[in-house]
């Protein structure tokens, strides 16, 4: 099971609002496709890299579009911790663990 952070869903409604100022149908095509692309992280999230700043085996990440998708793997669930661009700059302190 999937479940996403109050972090991360904050993050993907900001990411669509963002979207949504040039392309209203486009926000919704980027936000749909990530959450479904996470649904999917039950099925071998391990095949995910680890997040290279946490440098923690259950911590991971992938990319879509220009966003990371951080997720920890929990004993019974995924949890989607955050979704942030690539080009910005996160450390440790950035990422609310559950």
């Amino acid at each position: 099971m999937v479940i996403w952070s109050f972090d991360a869903k904050q993050h993907l409604r900001e990411i669509h609002d963002f979207i949504a100022r040039d392309s209203k149908i486009y926000a919704q095509r980027v936000a749909d496709e990530i959450v479904a692309h996470s649904l999917q992280l039950d099925n071998m999230p391990q095949r995910y890299h680890m997040m290279a700043e946490l440098e923690d085996e259950v911590v991971r990440e992938f990319s879509i579009y220009s966003y990371r998708v951080i997720f920890e793997i929990m004993p019974d669930h995924i949890a989607v911790l955050a979704v942030v661009h690539k080009r910005r700059d996160i450390g440790p302190e950035d990422i609310q663990r559950a």
